[in-house]
């Protein structure tokens, strides 16, 4: 008798253990089928419409546990050590105007933990967060919630457990009004957590500021908490929207004074304040403090919107104003000749 190919052999024991293993999982399916409630989930009766799955992700990713000892202790610990590290080896931040919240820091209560405090800062990078939460000052920066957009960093449950952990981020929804949002950071600011958000809703296109929305004007209308302006000036021109790769540099973080809602002030009025100032503190970076406060003074501050031009123009003024800052990407100096 002929002896049969290897190939054919082997083929022949394949397929045979195919066909025990499809006999086994039929038997299994049989078993399984027979199994009722509590080893399988209960049977819906017909015409019994289930009610919908909460989204686990989005403006509804819940953050609580982020708040809670281990996780802040976590945060302290990553903000503190290579959050810190890094930026001072990407953006070198210079942090001014902390003078300025020296009454807020007065009326830090015996058991240390300090009145809450909105911050508004502009928007140009990613980098604005982990600047603001390595700036801000210590009374605040420990118990201090960020507003983070809740299409962008909360989209899945990687980039939404790490915002939540890092940067102690809770989500907002930016594309419409989620009374659950303003809901959350209403309850956060009224158990003394600071909140971080940039009245922009995102970061600028093209380095050039954006129309502030009414988000921090509303919270501190809502809350009576202070609101101080940030200006950060050099982040997107290290890693602007767009930018595929980070050019290290230098920034500059200046904190204004805080600004109390007036009373009868409504939301659209405390935000142009809000973003007046805003303005202000970027003319003190280019400028100086006093040449700032006369221009503000004369209703001469340069806009945050910049010049109303074309798309080279804006550019091109762009880079004469981060060159008066001295903030931004690291240039290479040129060599001049001595003067003999």
């Amino acid at each position: 008798m002929a002896k049969e190919p290897a190939p054919l052999k082997a083929m022949r024991v394949a397929a045979r253990a195919v066909d025990t293993s499809q006999r086994a999982s039929r038997r299994v399916a049989t078993v399984t089928g027979r199994l009722t409630f509590p080893y399988r989930k209960p049977t819906v009766p017909l015409g019994v419409a289930l009610p919908a799955r909460k989204p686990r992700y989005g403006a509804d990713f819940d953050t609580a546990w982020a708040r809670r000892p281990v996780a802040r202790t976590t945060r302290i610990g990553i903000v503190e050590g290579p959050l810190r590290l890094a930026l001072k080896a990407v953006a070198d931040p210079e942090v001014t105007g902390t003078d300025r919240l020296t009454d807020l820091l007065a009326l830090v209560p015996d058991d240390e933990v300090a009145a809450p405090v909105i911050f508004a800062a502009n928007h140009q990078s990613h980098l604005d967060a982990p600047l603001m939460i390595t700036s801000i000052p210590r009374p605040w920066r420990h118990r201090l919630v960020v507003g983070a957009a809740a299409d962008y960093f909360f989209g899945t449950a990687v980039t939404a457990t790490a915002s939540a952990l890092a940067l102690g981020a809770i989500p907002i929804d930016r594309s419409k009004v989620n009374r659950r949002s303003a809901d959350l950071a209403t309850a956060l600011l009224d158990d003394r957590w600071s909140l971080l958000i940039f009245p922009e809703g995102g970061r600028s296109p093209d380095g050039w500021g954006q129309p502030f929305r009414g988000g921090a004007a509303f919270l501190s209308i809502r809350t009576g908490t202070p609101v101080v302006p940030v200006h950060i000036d050099g982040a997107g021109a290290i890693w602007g929207k767009g930018t595929k790769r980070i050019n290290p540099g230098r920034t500059r973080v200046t904190f204004g004074a805080p600004i109390v809602p007036a009373e009868g002030e409504d939301a659209r009025d405390l935000a142009e304040r809000i973003e007046a100032a805003v303005a202000q503190l970027a003319d003190e970076s280019a400028t100086d403090w006093w040449s700032a406060r006369l221009r503000a003074g004369r209703g001469q501050t340069p806009s945050l919107a910049g010049p109303a031009a074309s798309s080279w123009r804006r550019a091109w003024a762009l880079g004469d104003l981060r060159s008066a800052r001295d903030t931004g990407r690291r240039r290479r100096r040129t060599r001049t000749w001595p003067d003999l």
